[in-house]
């Protein structure tokens, strides 16, 4: 798949660059596996213009990693280091020493896997940067995915790299306008069912989205029968991505996630389908790992009115349909697992299309504050409630699938009772109106 997108991600890389010829920057780039990130960094700094050396970290002893990176250091720089590098922290050393009189950029990729190698080696690197930065003309980028490891590391005042990052630098999916684009460029046809199917099955996350483009897969259809064909690698990725986050205390947290997946949204709900306490669990699945949130109702009590939501598109359908029926996949019963996806995928998919519209109206820059909003009675429920903060507007929208299921009438209802209880965001004008798979 060609490269899309990332222009505003790669004006900044190249300005972090262009800063780094008059003082050395360390930034920090994140964002979840398979987004994207070290193609990014290729196309920011893979063009010529100053040496640009990768680092990959993988597996392995210490010091076969420093062999193949002082190999890769010499080939790119052009000369020699003296001895040969055993330990991280004395080759990053001479590398700063090297950047003194040649400015280029280096970019150490699987940032946060240095801590399974030696987790010492985090001072070394502290120690290098305190020393040397000040006369290194260097653009060094740690890159991680594993936000959990990539948050401690860099953002824990207990460790030694706390502060020392110049910038931090989130990868996010692609936005609706650069999906849209992708799949017109393979199907020029498409239809508002192939654009839901395409965010529903990959929320935007670069990996996915080459998968089904690389197969040809540009039709609702021929995605299904991509994700679970025989020889897809969309049913395994779940397992291989939460297996590098939580390590051995996968089995609460996939049971959690699973949960929420299935519509358990409550902490009460959440508890009793896990069978036992989960509190420390949802507060790290929240606060560290960043896959689930709290939703609340649209200016609703912070405290009170709340139910969980997983955020990442492609695990809210992985756990819903993968995980949940992992048993067909065992039993070589895949085509078993097609036709149940097929059956629930519509009903699934409406919830997608209003976080589609979320994220559409964000990036336009149309509204500063969108959500949900409904009662604790439950007696009325509004799919988005839109604010622009700078000019008053206020909008309200029913989301369907389909359009002739949109109920107007219904919603001005449901705005009243909105107004009931939220009298001091009462408008003299509003917007009410609907929105379906034509309007994506």
């Amino acid at each position: 798949m060609d490269f899309y997108g990332r222009e505003q991600e790669r004006a900044e890389l190249a300005r972090i660059r262009e800063l780094s010829f008059e003082n050395a920057r360390f930034t920090v780039v994140t964002g979840r596996r398979r987004v994207g990130k070290t193609e990014l960094l290729e196309r920011a700094y893979g063009d010529g213009r100053t040496p640009y050396l990768h680092f990959l970290v993988t597996r392995r002893s210490e010091r076969d990693l420093c062999t193949t990176f002082q190999e890769e250091a010499e080939r790119v720089l052009g000369r020699p280091f003296l001895g040969r590098a055993d330990r991280f922290g004395p080759l990053f050393a001479a590398l700063l020493e090297f950047a003194a009189e040649t400015p280029f950029t280096l970019v150490i990729d699987e940032f946060q896997e240095l801590d399974r190698i030696d987790p010492g080696i985090f001072g070394e690197i502290q120690d290098a940067w305190d020393r040397l930065h000040g006369r290194a003309k260097v653009n060094l980028v740690a890159c991680g995915s594993v936000n959990r490891m990539m948050t401690k590391i860099f953002f824990d005042d207990s460790q030694p790299l706390y502060g020392r990052n110049t910038g931090r630098l989130d990868v996010g999916p692609f936005p609706t306008a650069v999906l849209k684009k992708i799949l017109a460029d393979r199907n020029p046809r498409f239809t508002g069912r192939d654009l839901l199917a395409l965010w529903t099955l990959t929320g935007g996350v670069a990996r996915y989205v080459e998968l089904f483009m690389d197969a040809g897969a540009a039709t609702r259809k021929a995605m299904l029968d991509e994700a679970f064909g025989p020889s897809s690698a969309y049913i395994d990725e779940g397992r291989v991505v939460m297996s590098d986050e939580f390590g051995k205390e996968g089995g609460v947290y996939f049971s959690i996630l699973a949960a929420i997946a299935s519509g358990r949204s409550s902490y009460a709900d959440v508890r009793n389908a896990v069978g036992e306490e989960i509190g420390g669990h949802l507060t790290k699945l929240e606060r560290v790992y960043g896959f689930v949130s709290k939703a609340r109702p649209f200016r609703g009590d912070a405290a009170r009115d709340f139910h969980y939501r997983i955020d990442d598109a492609f695990f809210r359908f992985w756990f819903r349909f993968v995980h949940k029926y992992m048993h067909l996949v065992e039993q070589r019963q895949r085509g078993v697992l097609r036709q149940i996806v097929e059956r629930d995928f519509d009903a699934f998919a409406g919830t997608a299309l209003e976080r589609w519209f979320r994220a559409k109206f964000l990036e336009e820059g149309r509204y500063t504050r969108i959500g949900g909003w409904w009662d604790r009675k439950g007696e009325n429920e509004i799919d988005l409630v839109c604010e622009n903060e700078t000019d008053g507007t206020l909008d309200f929208r029913e989301v369907k699938t389909d359009p002739r299921r949109i109920d107007l009438q219904a919603l001005g209802l449901k705005v009243a009772a909105f107004f009931r209880k939220n009298p001091d965001l009462r408008r003299e004008r509003f917007g009410i109106g609907g929105l379906s798979l034509a309007d994506m």
